[in-house]
């Protein structure tokens, strides 16, 4: 057997990991210690996690976080009512397969948009796809979209998305074009995916500044009425070490 000629088609076949492998242990001589069997496992094995990394990278690119954030980096020694069991059974990600939302609120700084990406980071190393914007940015957006008639091309994006992540929900005003968008945002992923929002706002107040009240019920049945719900309390984390936001 030609090792060079296995290697190539190995490539050929878009097995590069698994080609790459197999040609440093027939270089090194590495290959003889094992069976068969066991040969075909590892390079197996290697091929397979080495595309699992790079599917994890390509998620976690794919969903613009605007920083890194970790569930293992969590910081539970400040009081700001953050239960770490119940955001521990959250990290879980077993909302995402219940198709149930989160709902992230309290002041500035402390912390929403750190959990709220941490989430969204740990829902991409399980292999779901995640998209992070500003509420503000993601409509502005979309209402270009419509000039371009790229509008429902861009919702059937974000109904395919397994998480998608509002940041900043309701600090600016929504003017009818905004309402509507939002509603058919949330319209399309109700029972089907995952959202997540954090807001300086707190939820008794999204009515009024959504505005239009049949639509403002809609959209707050949809999103609220299924969603876990963390308020945070205290002081900004940014006067000591800037990392939890």
């Amino acid at each position: 057997m030609n090792s060079n000629q296995t290697v190539e088609k190995l490539r050929q076949m878009r097995l590069g990991a698994m080609a790459e492998l197999h040609y440093q242990n027939v270089k090194d001589n590495r290959f003889t210690a094992f069976t068969p069997d066991e040969y075909i496992t590892l390079l197996a094995d290697h091929e397979w996690e080495d595309r699992q990394g790079k599917k994890m990278a390509r998620l976690i690119k794919g969903a613009l976080f605007k920083q890194k954030a970790s569930v293992a980096d969590i910081d539970y020694s400040h009081s700001r009512n953050l239960d770490r069991n119940m955001f521990g059974r959250l990290a879980t990600l077993s909302f995402i397969k219940k198709k149930e939302n989160i709902i992230l609120t309290g002041p500035s700084g402390v912390g929403k948009s750190y959990l709220a990406q941490a989430l969204g980071n740990q829902a991409c190393l399980m292999g779901y796809r995640t998209v992070y914007a500003t509420t503000s940015r993601i409509l502005a957006k979309l209402k270009l979209s419509k000039v371009d008639g790229t509008y429902l091309k861009e919702l059937r994006k974000l109904q395919k998305t397994n998480v998608l992540i509002l940041d900043d929900f309701g600090l600016q005003a929504f003017d009818a074009a905004a309402r509507e968008i939002l509603m058919d945002i949330i319209d399309d992923r109700f029972n089907e995916t995952s959202t997540i929002v954090s807001s300086q706002i707190p939820v008794s107040a999204w009515y009024d500044i959504i505005g239009e009240g049949t639509i403002a019920d809609a959209i707050l049945d949809r999103l609220v009425n299924s969603s876990h719900r963390i308020d945070l309390k205290g002081e900004s984390l940014r006067k000591g070490v800037l990392k939890n936001e």
